[in-house]
């Protein structure tokens, strides 16, 4: 997917909005319309998408500072499209289960299966990370009870799949804590924006 680093975005709107301001202060606005409205465009598409797909690719890559440094350049997350909006909560809620920030991270993705999802895959894929959180936390019946949820919906992707049924394993056999949480883990790191599935063109 073509993507505009968001420093160059910057850049590009800074150069295109402050020069068709300049122009139309010098020559009148029927020499800079056309420059104004390249900038107008380019902040709105900042405004309702976000950062979203750069942070998730550092996401996959292990590149929990950059990621969560690349969020935090959203400007108003409930500005954002409404699917895109719901995957900055699951970035960030992502970013706090790495830190081992279980209150945070699941605060994230509750707000994240209040929105819209593409598919049942991204919601299983929040369900496996919650059902995680709470099996880090020895809690086997909040594990279960997301993890049955994540279960009964329609997941398509092969990964997920092999996932939930390596949780399923982990679940069913209580000592393994650590296998469980570390499922919901790649769940989320997989299924940030990746795959074949077809997404709206976010940057």
């Amino acid at each position: 997917m073509f993507t505009i680093n968001i420093y160059v975005k910057f850049a590009l709107i800074a150069l295109f909005l402050g020069g068709g301001i300049i122009l139309s202060l010098i020559y009148g606005f029927g020499y800079s319309w056309i420059l104004i409205i390249i900038g107008l465009i380019l902040l709105l598409s900042y405004v309702l998408l976000g950062t979203i797909q750069s942070a998730s690719e550092m996401l996959q890559k292990m590149d929990f500072d950059g990621a969560e440094k690349r969020l935090d350049l959203t400007l108003k997350p409930g500005w954002l499209y409404v699917t895109n909006r719901a995957f900055y909560y699951i970035l960030k809620g992502s970013l706090a289960a790495n830190r081992k920030d279980n209150n945070d991270a699941e605060a994230y993705f509750q707000k994240a299966l209040t929105l819209k999802l593409p598919t049942d895959n991204e919601k299983a894929m929040i369900l496996l990370q919650m059902a995680g959180i709470q099996a880090n936390k020895n809690n086997w019946t909040g594990a279960k009870n997301y993890f049955y949820q994540c279960k009964n919906l329609k997941v398509t992707e092969p990964t997920l799949k092999d996932q939930i049924k390596q949780f399923e394993v982990a679940i069913n056999n209580r000592g393994q804590a650590k296998l469980a949480q570390s499922m919901g883990m790649k769940a989320g790191q997989s299924g940030m924006m990746g795959g074949k599935r077809r997404r709206p063109k976010m940057r």
